[in-house]
């Protein structure tokens, strides 16, 4: 039996707006530190429990007004827009993915193309909940980036039990790792445990580390600067009691044993440096590791984790640079922390190629922002997470327009 077209739209739609509607509630209550479970809904003003039939996306606010059915204080209109945004987007995506021409090489919904649905409709509606907290409050909870790069990670290593895997290499419709990439993706992985563990132990200190007494300063008046915890004070809290570049010296430690790891594990496969005393001792030259490797990566669960941690390294490598020139050139502190781990996410979706195709497209949609925000208030600073996920949607809309010029730019 085939399912009608209007049947699946309708349907995604009004799921999208039930998740929109949950969205609301992360919106509003992760970054006061409140569950998401309990208590139930309440108007903030009175205190009211709202009612389900007071609680349905889209119809009840129409239907109330805009308004708590109590006290008759007003409802913000972002709960109504969020909910009808995540609607288009689960309906939006779906069409382009199942009846469109646009992304080649993704099979039917039922067929398999669910699970490239599945991860892109997460990751959006996480950025579209990080970017409403990042408009409102300047910060972005580090819990959704880790849940949305969780998600990329799982999706790209089972998808292959349920598509092709060379229908999956062949289109990008996944993260997938080379023995190249995928050696450089372990490489960074251990670097970054040995980063941690330097910093449990106090070796290496954490930037922006606010003293106990302000801790009440960094809850209220948060953003995403600490490399740690993801908190920063605002510009105004915190630009007396930090030497910026400092700081950024302290996150570059931090970076250093990523970076040598990483160059580490390519230069063994490479054949470039000889393999460690360990393994020199057991007999294992550089030539049967290399062998040993590239017989790994054939294994399409280990392919598509390593291509998926090297999208995360990616996204998380390209905006972290960003913050740290940007940091020591002007010795303030350029973009937050909670973008990098938000960018990072999106390369564990979308992958590294992509995510680096989305750095570039970003900038577009934050100078129209900046320049409306100059014109009407003269404002120079904006939350950036918002047009990093913009970036991310144009390139899944854009994915085999992208493809297709690359490939012939590099043809000549």
């Amino acid at each position: 039996m085939v399912i009608p077209d209007w049947i699946w739209i309708t349907f995604t739609f009004a799921f999208g707006c039930c998740v929109g509607s949950f969205l609301n509630v992360v919106i509003y209550r992760m970054p006061r530190d409140k569950s998401l479970v309990k208590p139930g809904s309440a108007c903030p003003k009175c205190g009211k429990h709202i009612r389900f039939y007071d609680n349905i996306p889209l119809v009840s606010w129409l239907v109330l007004g805009g308004k708590c059915r109590y006290c008759k204080a007003p409802i913000s209109a972002r709960y109504f827009f969020v909910e009808l945004l995540t609607g288009l987007m689960f309906s939006g995506i779906f069409y382009l993915f199942f009846r469109t021409p646009l992304r080649a090489g993704v099979p039917g919904f039922l067929d398999g193309g669910w699970i490239i649905y599945l991860v892109t409709i997460i990751m959006l509606a996480a950025f579209i909940a990080a970017s409403a907290i990042d408009l409102e409050l300047w910060v972005i909870p580090l819990y959704i980036c880790w849940f949305v790069t969780a998600v990329g990670l799982i999706g790209s290593a089972v998808g292959a039990y349920v598509i092709e895997p060379a229908v999956i290499r062949y289109y990008l419709l996944l993260p997938s790792a080379t023995a190249t990439t995928g050696s450089l993706a372990l490489g960074a992985a251990i670097g970054l445990g040995v980063s941690l563990l330097l910093v449990k132990t106090g070796l290496i200190k954490r930037s922006y580390e606010f003293e106990e007494s302000n801790s009440e300063i960094v809850k209220e008046s948060a953003d995403e600067g600490s490399i740690f915890r993801g908190e920063e004070a605002s510009e105004e809290a915190d630009e007396p009691k930090f030497n910026h570049r400092q700081e950024i010296f302290r996150e570059i430690l931090f970076l250093l044993p990523i970076i040598l790891c990483s160059v580490a594990a390519y230069l063994i496969l490479r054949g470039k440096l000889s393999a460690c005393c360990i393994m020199q001792s057991c007999g294992l030259g550089s030539d049967i590791v290399r062998s040993w490797w590239i017989d790994l990566m054939q294994s399409s669960v280990i392919s598509g984790l390593l291509g998926s941690l090297w999208g995360y390294f990616v996204g998380c490598g390209i905006v972290w640079a960003t913050r740290i020139l940007g940091t020591l050139s002007f010795g303030k502190e350029a973009m937050g922390l909670g973008d990098v781990h938000l960018y990072g996410a999106a390369g564990a979706v979308i992958g590294a190629f992509f995510v680096v195709v989305a750095f570039f497209i970003a900038p577009f949609f934050g100078l129209i922002w900046a320049g409306i925000q100059m014109f009407f208030k003269k404002s120079r600073q904006i939350p950036y997470g918002p047009f990093l996920s913009m970036g991310v949607l144009a390139v899944i809309i854009l994915h085999d327009r992208i493809v297709n010029f690359v490939s012939i730019l590099f043809m000549y």
